[in-house]
């Protein structure tokens, strides 16, 4: 249908649907509730009535009622709780009350002033007297009162699911989006990477300086070792035991070789082999966005150091620099995707690399600590084999 081809439209259209079958039932239930207040009243009347009934001067009337229907009415009035008081406001009898309290002056008149607010009293008119009945709503009374705002907040949870319904479906619009595009860049990369691969045979044959082929190849291996890690995303990677010392540093060196020499860089291992499940190619990835992310907070100038230690289950890889930091309240929202501090930038090189870490390789990524124009230091753990 085409109804549903519009997802704004039908989001809309399900949420007024939702909003005025909420709106029925809760006027609905507004409506029974003042129908059953009327009926308790009316209730608390013939109440009264009997009462009056009851209280008459003549002994065979009295003798004739008590075996008739106004006992009998007083008998079934138990769900109501009421306090019987004389004109000049003393209390002279009270009704389905805690049984335990009913002696308790103080509880009684409590109770009184309730009744007073709930309702207005009904008299019983007798002998030139009158009396009147206060009493307040039952318990199943009470109970209905609350409907509404069960049904309120059924109608907030019952929104919040269908906003986390489309929310996760733009979510999985948006990553089928990144894939593609991821995927597509890959097929388009390789077609100059395979002309590139020519000329450099042909500047081979013309004995040009090996330096300057030799550098070459290392950024057509750059280019391929990028189309290959942007072809894997989306799809679950394959997972080799690596020794994670050399995939690290051989990372570290390619971009301290193409970084400013204003930049100090410090790598040390604590062992020269550990092991653990790698995909070389994207791992490699996640250091690279590290450590480009702290050249860029420190403008090109500054200390880089990144450490690998060995414990017993675990590998831990510390990466410091001494940039700019950055507040506490931020330490996990930079791993959220299009999260970014630079006025140039996607924000997704630290959504990724906690999607390799966490997803792809079952380890930890995260901002161990930060301090203002001090510096950053992010954290990785992976499992040992």
């Amino acid at each position: 249908m085409k109804i549903f081809s519009n997802t704004l439209l039908f989001k809309r259209i399900t949420i007024l649907v939702s909003f005025v079958i909420v709106t029925l039932i809760l006027w609905n239930t507004y409506t029974f509730f003042q129908k059953f207040k009327q009926a308790e009243r009316a209730k608390m009347e013939i109440h009264g009535e009997a009462i009056k009934e009851l209280r008459t001067d003549n002994l065979a009337d009295l003798d004739k009622n008590i075996s008739g229907l106004p006992l009998n009415i007083i008998s079934r009035t138990k769900d109501i709780p009421f306090i019987l008081v004389d004109a000049d406001g003393a209390i002279k009898g009270s009704n389905n009350l805690d049984p335990k309290k009913e002696n308790d002056s103080t509880y009684l008149a409590n109770q009184l002033a309730i009744m007073k607010k709930q309702n207005k009293p009904i008299e019983v008119d007798y002998l030139g007297k009158t009396d009147y009945i206060y009493y307040r709503d039952s318990a199943l009374l009470d109970k209905l009162t609350y409907y509404p705002l069960a049904l309120l907040l059924i109608l907030v949870l019952f929104l919040a699911v269908i906003y986390l319904f489309y929310s996760s479906n733009k979510a999985a619009e948006t990553n089928k989006l990144w894939t593609g595009m991821a995927k597509e860049t890959a097929h388009q990369i390789g077609t100059p990477l395979s002309s590139l691969l020519g000329w450099i045979a042909i500047l081979k044959m013309e004995k040009v300086d090996e330096t300057y082929i030799h550098e070459i190849e290392k950024d057509v291996h750059r280019l391929n070792t990028i189309a290959n890690r942007f072809s894997k995303i989306g799809s679950k990677p394959e997972l080799k035991k690596e020794n994670i010392v050399d995939i690290t540093k051989q990372a570290f060196d390619y971009l301290e070789s193409r970084s400013s020499k204003q930049i100090t860089f410090s790598f040390s291992s604590t062992d020269k082999e550990i092991y653990t499940n790698l995909n070389t190619e994207l791992f490699g990835w996640v250091i690279e966005n590290l450590i480009k992310n702290g050249i860029d907070a420190m403008l090109g100038k500054g200390n880089l150091n990144l450490q690998i230690e060995s414990e017993q289950k675990k590998v831990k890889i510390t990466l410091s620099d001494t940039g700019k930091g950055m507040p506490k309240k931020l330490f996990k929202q930079i791993f959220k995707p299009g999260f970014t501090t630079k006025k140039r930038g996607w924000g997704l090189g630290l959504s990724l690399s906690k999607r390799i870490v966490e997803d792809y390789h079952n380890g930890k990524i995260f901002v161990k600590k930060s301090e203002i124009d001090k510096g950053t230091t992010f954290q990785i753990l992976l499992n040992k084999v």
